[in-house]
């Protein structure tokens, strides 16, 4: 099956992109003005008992509109414990992370809470899927949970499957599906709100190699089909390589290497859409 991207317009008529929510978007003048994503001198320290566990040491990096970010390292090299501070998910100890202009570590739980909604899709290792749910039941849920009109619920998340390809599996529950399609429809769920930034934490880590090199492609179409800005932490650097744009290298908490992957925006990528 092939994906059908859609367009959305606004009541006026005009063209709207596809991660069009009600926070407003920024233009072209806005996007090439400064970064999407500002972090500046952020640690995250945890305490446990006497100790202090310095899991984010002072980074600082900055990261624009459309890129596909990989964020690499050992197991407890930060990167997961980073990409949670970014997506708003936890607070930084000490620093700043700005989101177009707003610094998520001083904003308050109700406009944190409306940046993870308006802003932010997630997926994670675990597809976390409700099992009693069917697929487009389980990615019409961010919807509820916004409080998106009924009307409008069922289109967008037609699109979303269609954006993944399981269209024709919408009506199958979880133990129905693939891990690859159970992980799919994890991204779908992350896409029906249209997000700004989709922050993916090893969504590789529990499938197979071919199954791994399939939703790496997909999210690389993602990010080019619809100039979403991508956020990945993974541990397989060969798949990095192939599909990021730009390798991040922590260990230990630091920042140890931020390199433009030129082999990946070299690489075509497979456009799927129906004309």
């Amino acid at each position: 099956m092939r994906t059908q991207f859609r367009t959305y317009y606004n009541r006026s008529g005009h063209r709207m992109p596809f991660n069009s929510t009600s926070e407003p978007q920024p233009n072209a003048a806005q996007a090439s003005s400064g970064p999407l994503i500002h972090a500046q001198n952020v640690s995250r320290h945890y305490r446990l008992g006497d100790s202090i566990i310095p899991a984010v040491n002072d980074i600082s990096l900055e990261i624009r509109t459309g890129e596909f970010v990989a964020l690499l390292g050992s197991s407890g090299s930060g990167k997961s414990t980073f990409l949670n501070l970014l997506a708003g998910l936890d607070r930084p100890t000490s620093g700043a992370i700005h989101v177009r202009g707003r610094n998520l570590a001083a904003i308050d739980p109700m406009e944190l809470a409306r940046y993870r909604r308006d802003t932010v899709g997630m997926v994670f290792q675990s597809f976390n899927l409700l099992p009693r749910m069917t697929l487009e039941e389980n990615v019409e849920l961010p919807l509820r949970l916004a409080e998106v009109e009924r009307a409008e619920r069922a289109a967008r998340v037609r699109s979303a499957l269609d954006h993944v390809r399981l269209g024709a599996r919408s009506r199958h529950r979880p133990a129905e599906l693939s891990g690859g399609e159970q992980q799919r429809g994890a991204i779908a769920r992350a896409l029906v709100n249209r997000p700004t930034i989709l922050f993916a934490d090893e969504p590789t880590g529990n499938l197979d190699s071919v199954n791994g090199e399939q939703i790496l492609q997909l999210l690389r179409e993602i990010q080019s089909n619809l100039g979403m800005t991508i956020i990945m932490v993974t541990h397989e650097r060969p798949l990095a390589e192939r599909f990021a744009t730009r390798i991040v290298t922590l260990g230990d908490g630091h920042l140890k290497s931020d390199t433009p992957n030129a082999a990946a925006e070299l690489q075509p990528v497979i456009d799927e859409t129906r004309r």
